[in-house]
C-alpha cells in the first residue's frame, strides 16, 4: 500500500486532469487481439492476364494474391487436357484435404460452358472423343514442383496459390463464395 501512495503522490505533481486521463486509459479495456472480426469472402475475381486473384467482402477489397493459372493461355476452356484456365462465373463448391494443400472445388462446367463444348463439338472444332473436363479449383502448390515459383509456373487449368496463402485464403472463403474468372 504505501508504494502505490508514494505512485499516487508522484502523480500529483500532473494535475487532477491528467490523473483521470491516466486512470481512464489504465481501466480501458485490452487491445482487440484476438478479438478482431474475421474476414468472409464474398466474392473472388480472378484476372488470368494479369495473374491476379482479389478477395472482396461485400465491395470492399480485403485481399490480393499472385497466383499461377493454366499454361494453355488466354480465353474459354475448351475441353478436358487443353490447359485453360476456363473463363466465366463459378462458385467455391467444396474444400478438400489434397497433395495439393487444400483443394477449393469450383463448380467447372457449368452450363455456359457445356452448351459452348457443345457447340463447338456439333462444328467439328473438337475431336470427337473430346470431354469437358472436370476438376478445377483453387489450390496451393503441387508437392512436385520444387522450388515451387507461381510466377513461372503453368498450371493444367486451376488457380495456384502458394501453400501459405491457401490456408489463409481457404479460412476466409465459404462454400458457395462466386468466383469470377476473366482475361
Amino acid at each position: 500500500m504505501p508504494r502505490r501512495l508514494s505512485n499516487l503522490t508522484h502523480l500529483g505533481h500532473l494535475g487532477v486532469g491528467a490523473l483521470c486521463s491516466l486512470m481512464l486509459v489504465a481501466s480501458s479495456p485490452p487491445p482487440l487481439r484476438g478479438r478482431v472480426k474475421a474476414i468472409i469472402v464474398t466474392r473472388i475475381h480472378v484476372s488470368k492476364g494479369d495473374r491476379t486473384m482479389d478477395l472482396y467482402d461485400g465491395s470492399t477489397l480485403v485481399a490480393t494474391y499472385a497466383v499461377a493459372v493454366g499454361r494453355g493461355g488466354a480465353g474459354h476452356k475448351k475441353m478436358e487436357g487443353d490447359n485453360v484456365t476456363p473463363v466465366g462465373h463459378y462458385h467455391v463448391v467444396t474444400r478438400v484435404p489434397s497433395h495439393l494443400r487444400v483443394f477449393m472445388r469450383l463448380d467447372y462446367p457449368n452450363a455456359d460452358d457445356r452448351a459452348r463444348f457443345e457447340e463447338l463439338k456439333r462444328h467439328g472444332e473438337l475431336p470427337k472423343n473430346a470431354t469437358i473436363g472436370g476438376e478445377i479449383g483453387i489450390h496451393g502448390e503441387p508437392p512436385e514442383v520444387k522450388p515451387f515459383n507461381k510466377f513461372d509456373y503453368g498450371s493444367h487449368g486451376c488457380v495456384v496459390l502458394e501453400n501459405a496463402e491457401i490456408d489463409e485464403v481457404s479460412r476466409m472463403v465459404p462454400d458457395g463464395t462466386p468466383v469470377d474468372i476473366d482475361d
